[in-house]
């Protein structure tokens, strides 16, 4: 059995979900057998499914053989372990952002889950009409680069609002060739996985030949820096993260099979956003 321990958004819970997938990558027809032990971070779900996934396609078999019980109720309302033959239950404190697996051909739909499950949630700090909406394209953003981009099959989803540690944690999953595969192929470079990412997130850097883009990831670092909050980006051997501590960069033993997009909100922040076309005061985005 593979235990994954303390899966709690951090650089060392992403290892344990790469070494899950170095693991058992080449496993055909056989039972997979995972343990969930101490703690799992919700939202981290939309991660652990794109790898599961990848495991069913080889026609393996994922077996449960334990949860902690605290972890189960959590992963039963946000739909997780619905897609393992469990019976959902009803989130009554409203914490849960649903997992979904969701086609490329679904941005659409993607973008009225951002807006319903995300962006019109109480708990964020205060924004103008206009500035949701240019979250919500950033956001959408991500979802349209995996879905031309990434050569994924599906696109996964899922996050997670902690009231005690007043953070609402978003993320976006594929399982396509990566930021080092897609910009090194477009552009004949040869950078590193980590170097990769660092080129993305600038803006207006982008890998479209006829449209633009290239502004999502580096508006909502943006946003992020003044709510104090967080993103991190995993994709082949490569980490990045921008919070508190700046921009943190490491290489991982192994490769994520995708990319992953964790944003972090802070709820606790009093500031009021708005952005800088619409009013010129100090709390301004």
């Amino acid at each position: 059995m593979t235990s994954l321990v303390d899966i709690n958004n951090s650089f060392e819970s992403y290892q344990q979900l790469i070494n899950l997938y170095e693991e058992h990558k080449e496993k055909l027809y056989g039972r997979i057998h995972i343990g969930l032990y101490k703690w799992f971070a919700a939202n981290m779900s939309a991660a652990m499914g794109a790898v599961l996934d990848l495991f069913t396609e080889n026609f393996s078999e994922i077996c449960f053989d334990y949860i902690k019980p605290e972890t189960e109720r959590i992963l039963l309302k946000n739909d997780f372990l619905t897609y393992y033959g469990k019976v959902r239950e009803v989130d009554v404190n409203h914490t849960t952002i649903r997992f979904q697996k969701l086609k490329p051909s679904d941005g659409k739909y993607f973008k009225t889950y951002v807006i319903e499950e995300l962006v019109g949630r109480t708990e964020l700090p205060q924004m103008s009409t206009a500035l949701k909406e240019k979250i919500v394209e950033a956001i959408y953003e991500i979802f349209v680069n995996a879905q031309i981009h990434s050569e994924t099959k599906h696109i996964y989803t899922c996050g997670q609002f902690y009231p005690t540690k007043n953070k609402i944690e978003f993320t976006i999953v594929d399982t396509g060739i990566g930021f080092r595969n897609k910009i090194n192929n477009r552009f004949s470079s040869s950078l590193s996985a980590t170097q990769a990412i660092q080129w993305a997130v600038k803006d207006k850097n982008t890998t479209k030949e006829t449209i633009s883009g290239g502004i999502g990831l580096a508006l909502l670092k943006e946003f992020i820096d003044l709510n104090k909050g967080k993103m991190q980006i995993v994709s082949d051997a490569g980490y990045y993260e921008f919070g508190d501590r700046g921009v943190v960069t490491e290489s991982f033993a192994g490769r994520f099979p995708g990319t992953i997009v964790n944003l972090q909100f802070c709820t606790d922040d009093t500031h009021k956003y708005a952005l800088k076309s619409e009013i010129n005061i100090n709390d301004i985005f």
